[in-house]
């Protein structure tokens, strides 16, 4: 295992080390960052796994967090981040599918065999800078395999999210999942229903971030698991696409394409990747050719609904449902009055947009034309000109003497449609405009 270079955690992790050796303990990193290292990965965190006792561990680091001392978990705080340190454990039976009734506090072998994947079960002492391996996870490494420690039934029923964990894993590292491992998901995937839907939520989101999106999700319909945790996505398997327009098959070969296209994807628009034709199915109908008429409204029904089933935040619910609702209006982009197109080029999401559109478009047919006329429009638009100051407010139409009322937002928003249009240019002319179109005298019947 080398040394990450640049990385301010290490020295970190390996002075926490030293302390509890200091102190009479013996203490290894652990798990994932010992996988990462050997494979030169920068690893996302660094955990500590030592003989110490929780209580040992809070004494000896004047920051320390007891996330979970009751499973021998503590959080030492130092400047460089957070480092998990936890005490060497063999774990009792998971009555609720994700807790041990009890722990036993153990040795470094023991603790090697109740965790979950034997790629996550290494130790690396840094005294003999040698890593530690009491369940062949390296030989798996270098066969590029992902196995459970022990009995993968006995594994998934002790946290059923270790089954979405398998997928991710695999899809990330390149592995192919151990046979038998493969054989215990697919009996036991409808266990994965009785997981949080927060815990749900943040598998899939790691799926879709981490970089091999296609894959995890090609794995997750594979194993039996897809119909469990986004039945609206499995759906899409089967449904036929018109070939003049969708050469790559049916919606859902259509959608592996485009998660293979995200580059660094935030969760938000990688779920509208996602998402984007989830109204497909149910909107299918067959005349003159396959159609979908209306099917960015239902998927963005299906969207909002999916997004508050996994406790997405509303923020980013009102984020994914407006690129799954708006991904087929970007077509009439070229056509659409100035002020209705520059109104909606300076929505938040609409960057996304296009780009989500540019994914649809490689990911099927390949024309690329609108999306080409939207940035060039974008480049040669002013800021401006896309958003410029009002000509008039709500206390200019008071000092024209009008009353305050609904009148005032439909005023306001006619006289920005005439800006953006290029037809008002001054506050004379704004003040003429709402004058001519809503006398005085007439202001009090339209309120």
């Amino acid at each position: 295992m080398k040394p990450p270079p640049d990385d301010p955690r290490w020295p970190a992790a390996l002075g926490i080390c030293a302390r509890l050796r200091a102190a009479g303990h013996r203490a290894l990193l652990a798990g994932g960052c010992v996988r990462d290292g050997i494979l030169g990965v920068l690893p996302k965190d660094y955990d500590v796994a030592t003989d110490a006792r929780p209580e040992d561990v809070a004494r000896l680091f004047r920051k320390c967090v007891g996330v979970g001392a009751a499973y021998g978990v503590q959080m030492v705080v130092l400047p460089e981040g957070s480092f998990e340190v936890t005490t060497f454990r063999s774990d009792g039976p998971y009555s609720d599918g994700r807790h041990p009734d009890y722990v036993e506090f153990r040795d470094e072998i023991a603790d090697a065999r109740r965790r979950d994947f034997t790629v996550n079960a290494l130790f690396y002492d840094p005294v003999s800078n040698t890593v530690l391996d009491y369940v062949e996870g390296q030989q798996d490494m270098r066969d590029k395999r992902l196995r459970t420690v022990g009995n993968p039934k006995r594994r998934f029923a002790e946290d059923r999210l270790r089954l979405l964990r398998a997928v991710r894993f695999a899809a990330r590292l390149g592995y192919t999942i151990d046979p038998d491992t493969a054989r215990a998901i697919r009996e036991t995937a409808p266990l994965v229903c009785w997981t949080s839907a927060e815990r749900i939520r943040d598998e899939i989101v790691k799926m879709l971030t981490e970089g091999h999106a296609r894959e995890a999700f090609a794995s997750l319909d594979e194993l039996g698991l897809l119909e469990h945790v986004l039945p609206e996505v499995a759906r899409m398997k089967g449904v036929e696409q018109p070939p003049a327009f969708h050469p790559e098959g049916d919606v859902f070969q259509h959608t592996l394409g485009m998660l293979g296209l995200m580059n660094n994807p935030s969760p938000e628009f990688a779920m509208a990747v996602l998402l984007h034709d989830v109204g497909k199915p149910q909107t299918q109908t067959f005349t003159d050719r396959i159609r979908f008429n209306y099917h960015d409204k239902a998927g963005a029904a299906l969207a909002k609904n999916l997004c508050e089933r996994l406790r997405f935040s509303n923020a980013s619910t009102e984020h994914i449902v407006n690129l799954v609702l708006n991904h087929m209006r970007l077509d009439a982009a070229p056509s659409m009055r100035p002020c209705r197109l520059k109104r909606f080029v300076r929505e938040p999401w609409f960057p996304d947009l296009v780009e989500l559109c540019r994914l649809d478009c490689l990911a099927s047919h390949g024309a690329l034309d609108t999306i080409e006329w939207v940035e060039r429009y974008l480049v040669e638009m002013p800021p401006d000109a896309l958003k410029p100051p009002p000509l008039i407010r709500g206390d200019d139409l008071i000092e024209m003497g009008y009353t305050p009322g609904p009148l005032f937002s439909t005023i306001l928003r006619a006289v920005e449609d005439e800006q953006l249009e290029g037809r008002l240019r001054d506050r004379g002319e704004a003040w003429a405009f709402v004058r001519a179109r809503w006398p005085r005298q007439d202001s009090s019947e339209a309120l």
